[in-house]
Formats: structure tokens, C-alpha cells, sequence
């Protein structure tokens, strides 16, 4: 397995931590988020790991060429124009081999899931993409058939629906947790524009020729770390998980 950590990000959400440094260089439990993802991402069996770069991006270089990482770490510049996810997976697809499936991961998550799970999963229903996801409040939902299949997008908010094909009135509404693994077969599928796009637009696509499904998982194994007041929850979720 392999990885893309998706660090480049703003972190607008984090401020004012990240107004003079990377969101990734936030520290939770004395050390940064992006310790704590490359290094669980390593024990996990990731041999390479990739990690995007835009807000100030010499400051996470810099922290990565401090530190014995375990793991080939390579770095995918997106100094000249933030990709967002979509964009990010197509402008860093050149660096992944060619044979192992991609995990992709946002850095400002923790959870205990483990990325074998996903792989077995993906063997399981021969999936093309494994989306993990949880039943939490969101406005955005992701909406799966009877067999975990994507079918749609729902901004439950707006109303705004888009679906694989037609709309389908019993799908469960799931919220995406940040966390993917793709085959190299997807990730080949996916727009090499250099230009930014999001994901999920592109999934609902490949969907129609390829199989995208939910790996559901319990919303206590995940926590979005975006806020300066979800840094103490972070703080408790690492003790009682012994991260």
C-alpha cells in the first residue's frame, strides 16, 4: 500500500494557529498532525507516502527532511495553485507506483481505523474505490444503494442532489470521513489538468463505469481536527485511544 496525505490546505478553519504556519504543523498531544498521520500511515504499512504542499509549504518540507520517517516520503508541489482533493490525487499520480492501491488521507483527521480493513474490503466486493464513512450530522452526505454502492451527493442544506444515474429514493445518506483507498485503475481515470477540482464530482462519474462503495465505520473511531475547539477534544481522543 501507498498514500497521499493531503496536507496543502489553508486551514482557515484553524485559525489564527495556522496564520503563521501549515495546518499540518498544528500540534495536538505534543506532537503535529502531521507526525501523528505519517507515522500511524507508516505503522500501517504504507512503503511510500506522499504528501502536497501549498500553505507555507517550506515549513513542512523543512519538517520532513528533519525526521526519520520509516516510509519513502515524497512531497507533491502545489506551490503555484492549491488542486484541492481531485486535483491533488490526478497532480500526484505520477508518484505512486503503479501496482499497490493509494490510501488517501486528510491530515487534519485522526481515527483508528485501520487501512487493512479497507483493502479487504476493496478485495471483498472488488471495488475500485473504498470511501470510509460514518452516521453523523453533515450537509453534505454521500448516498449509497442497497449493496454500498455510491449513487449520489446530497447537500441537505441546499437541497442540491447529483446522482450517478437516476435518482434513487432509498439510498442511506452516510458523511464522508476524509479517508479513501483507490486502485491505481481509478487514480488512472482521474483528470491531469494541473488544475484545482473536488473529488466527489469525479467519483459520482467514475461510478458509472467503476466500483465506488462505503466502508462504514462507528463515528467514535474519527474525529475532524478543524477547529481551535476540537483541539481538546483531540487531546482526549488520543489518550483514550493510546495514540
Amino acid at each position: 500500500m501507498q498514500a497521499l496525505l493531503l496536507s496543502a490546505g489553508l486551514g482557515t478553519r484553524l485559525r489564527p494557529l495556522t496564520d503563521h504556519r501549515p495546518k499540518a504543523l498544528v500540534e495536538v498531544g505534543g506532537m503535529t498532525l502531521l507526525e501523528r498521520n505519517l507515522l500511524n500511515l507508516s505503522r500501517q504499512g504504507a512503503t511510500r507516502v506522499v504528501v502536497n504542499v501549498h500553505h507555507f509549504a517550506n515549513q513542512v518540507e523543512a519538517y520532513l527532511a528533519s525526521h526519520r520517517w520509516g516510509t519513502e516520503v515524497l512531497v507533491s508541489d502545489e506551490r503555484r495553485q492549491l488542486l484541492d482533493t481531485g486535483g491533488a490525487i490526478g497532480a500526484a499520480a505520477h508518484l505512486f507506483e503503479s501496482t499497490m492501491n493509494i490510501a488517501v488521507h486528510n491530515v487534519d483527521v485522526l481515527s483508528t481505523l485501520r487501512l487493512l480493513d479497507l483493502e479487504l474490503h476493496m478485495a471483498a466486493t472488488g471495488a475500485d474505490a473504498v470511501l470510509a464513512v460514518s452516521r453523523r450530522q453533515t450537509s453534505r452526505q454521500l448516498l449509497f444503494d442497497a449493496n454500498g454502492h455510491l449513487a449520489g451527493w446530497r447537500n441537505a442544506a441546499t437541497g442540491e442532489e447529483r446522482w450517478v444515474d437516476a435518482p434513487q429514493p432509498l439510498c442511506t445518506p452516510l458523511a464522508f470521513s476524509g479517508i479513501a483507498l483507490y486502485t491505481p485503475h481509478l487514480v488512472a481515470q482521474l483528470p491531469k489538468t494541473g488544475l484545482p477540482y473536488p473529488i466527489v464530482p469525479e467519483l459520482l462519474r467514475l461510478a458509472r463505469t467503476n466500483v465506488v462503495v462505503a466502508y462504514e465505520h462507528a463515528a467514535s473511531e474519527w474525529l475532524d481536527v478543524g477547529k481551535p475547539e476540537t483541539l481538546p477534544l483531540a487531546e482526549q481522543f488520543i489518550t483514550s485511544h493510546l495514540l
